[in-house]
């Protein structure tokens, strides 16, 4: 499912295939976030035009709606929102810690109430890989418990126990669930059992958890190796931990995972972020920041940051990034998308975020150049001392 295409002579950053029903992936990657089924005021034509390969959506948001029949009458997520390439959807894991007020975690699954209408649900690990596999997802997650930062040791190694044994049944489940894909054949054949493992099935990763204990870490990824998943995520990361931790647990937990298996770093997604565990041999990222703040008027450009609502940007006719030739560059001034924010007028939201979808996905493509052509390291020193000029600016 994931082939390893070639590693960078300096560092552990590396280029990969990952194969699904949908289509290939190349990586490194990053995933815009589609939690409801859209990237935020961005259009599928536009994700295309600026190159995204796989985006990632929420089981979980998704379960409470549109809710799994309206999903399945209309024969799948990919139908339903109109987008043929390849999907992740995330387990819900995350809304188990960022919704703690409305959950209850017991050794079966979570009990929650709808942040919708307060309506009682309970998720198991079997229940989310049902969920996923009515989705139609191409790359689904194991149910998880993300721990806050920080957190005491005893928690921590209670709440990893936890996770484990729902990965555990996560993985039986869903050997099950292919099993049953073709059970009205009148016995599961060799035939049958090659079609079950084919490239057509979806994958199923793992989430390594043990907040920044790096021994719980370990042994995190220890019990999942043993379980086997097709790609192994990190979880946990970015949760209010200064960064020089998460960078650290990042390295760590990726040295251990199998070289074969694509990484994935969950959530962790600003510019300088990605670049930097793209070093540490990371290979798939997802985060909200680039639709979240440009709805709020932050841009992200090869010198840093811009805050367009800014009086800075009253009379300013030069594009966002000069050096950026994305749709909003091509065509408007930061002046005038000031003029959209000071106005409420909603095209403004939508024109910082389709640029910083370019811009991220842009940076990952040369970041693959790099890679491929061994020096890396030498573009994540250039990017960085660039990207930070704008602090120094505003000294």
């Amino acid at each position: 499912m994931f082939q390893l295409i070639h590693k960078d002579k300096f560092s552990k950053a590396r280029l990969g295939r990952l194969k699904t029903a949908h289509g290939e992936v190349k990586t490194p990657v990053f995933m815009p976030v589609g939690t409801q089924g859209s990237v935020k005021a961005i259009a599928n034509k536009e994700l295309l035009d600026c190159n995204v390969e796989i985006i990632l959506a929420n089981a979980y948001h998704l379960y409470l709606r549109p809710g799994l029949e309206v999903i399945r009458q209309v024969g799948g997520l990919h139908k339903f929102m109109g987008w043929a390439g390849p999907m992740l959807t995330d387990s819900g894991g995350y809304q188990v810690f960022s919704l703690a007020s409305l959950r209850k975690v017991r050794e079966d699954g979570v009990e929650f109430s709808s942040h919708i209408d307060g309506s009682k649900h309970f998720l198991t690990p079997e229940k989310v890989i049902e969920i996923q596999n009515e989705l139609g997802s191409d790359i689904m997650m194991t149910l998880d418990e993300c721990v806050h930062y920080p957190a005491a040791r005893d928690y921590v190694e209670q709440s990893l126990e936890l996770t484990t044994k729902w990965a555990r049944r996560s993985k039986k489940y869903f050997n099950e669930s292919r099993l049953s894909a073709v059970a009205n054949r009148a016995q599961i054949d060799s035939t049958a059992k090659a079609e079950i493992m084919s490239d057509e099935r979806p994958l199923l990763f793992g989430i390594v958890q043990g907040s920044t204990y790096l021994d719980l870490r370990k042994r995190a990824v220890e019990d999942l190796v043993s379980i086997g998943f097709d790609g192994y995520a990190i979880g946990g990361l970015s949760v209010g931990e200064p960064q020089n931790l998460i960078f650290e647990v990042a390295d760590y937990t990726a040295s251990l995972l199998p070289e074969e298996k694509a990484r994935y770093a969950m959530g962790l997604g600003t510019p300088p972020d990605m670049i930097e565990t793209i070093a540490c041999g990371i290979d798939m990222f997802d985060c909200v920041v680039p639709t979240r703040n440009g709805r709020n008027g932050q841009a992200f450009t090869w010198l840093g940051e811009l805050q367009l609502r800014n009086a800075d940007y009253k009379i300013d006719t030069r594009p966002i990034d000069e050096a950026c030739g994305c749709y909003t560059c091509r065509t408007h001034t930061r002046a005038y998308i000031r003029h959209l924010f000071n106005t409420e007028e909603l095209l403004g939201l939508r024109l910082v975020s389709l640029h910083n979808i370019h811009f991220y996905v842009k940076l990952i493509e040369l970041a693959r150049k790099a890679i491929l052509e061994d020096r890396f390291m030498k573009f994540k020193e250039e990017f960085i001392k660039n990207y930070n000029k704008w602090k120094e600016l505003k000294k």
